[in-house]
C-alpha cells in the first residue's frame, strides 16, 4: 500500500463517519500530516480521477476512489488481524500502520489465507476503534475504567 492508498482510506473512513465530504483538516489530522501535505495529495488524487475536491465543502471520492479505498482498507484489516490473531502483537494498531505502506497485494493475499477473514470485510472496520469490529480486543478507554 502506498501513500495514495493511505489517503484514500482516510478520506473513505471520514466520509463514512461524517456521511459527507471529508474536510482537509480532518484528513490531515487522521494521517498526522500538515494541511499543506494533505492538499497536495488531494490535488494528485483529483488529477487521477480518484477524488473531487470542492473548496469549503471538502473531498469526496469518485467510484474508482471508493473501490481503491475499500481495497486499501481490506488490506489494512488483514494486516491488523494477522498481527493480533496470529502473532499476538499487543500494539497491533501501531504495527499495522507502519506495515500498511510496505505490504503489497501479494503479501496481503498470503496473509489472508492464514486468518479467518469474514465476507463483511472491510465493512467490519470500526474507525473509532481503529480496528476490525470482529477482533476480540478491548478499547484502551474501556481498559482504563
Amino acid at each position: 500500500m502506498n501513500t495514495q492508498d493511505q489517503y484514500l482510506k482516510a478520506i473513505y473512513l471520514i466520509q463514512e463517519q461524517d456521511d459527507g465530504p471529508a474536510s482537509t483538516g480532518d484528513i490531515a489530522d487522521l494521517l498526522e500530516v500538515s494541511p499543506a501535505s494533505a492538499n497536495e495529495m488531494i490535488g494528485k488524487l483529483e488529477a487521477r480521477d480518484l477524488a473531487d475536491h470542492e473548496k469549503y465543502k471538502g473531498v469526496s471520492l469518485t467510484d474508482d476512489g471508493i473501490m481503491q479505498a475499500r481495497d486499501a482498507l481490506q488490506t489494512y484489516c488483514i494486516i491488523e488481524r494477522f498481527l493480533w490473531e496470529v502473532l499476538e502483537v499487543e500494539d497491533f494498531r501501531t504495527e499495522a500502520k507502519q506495515l500498511e505502506s510496505v505490504i503489497d497485494e501479494t503479501v496481503a493475499e498470503r496473509l489472508d489465507t492464514i486468518i479467518d477473514r469474514q465476507d463483511c470485510c472491510p465493512d467490519c472496520f470500526d474507525a473509532e476503534m481503529d480496528a476490525c469490529e470482529l477482533l476480540d480486543v478491548e478499547l484502551e478507554s474501556e481498559a482504563a475504567d
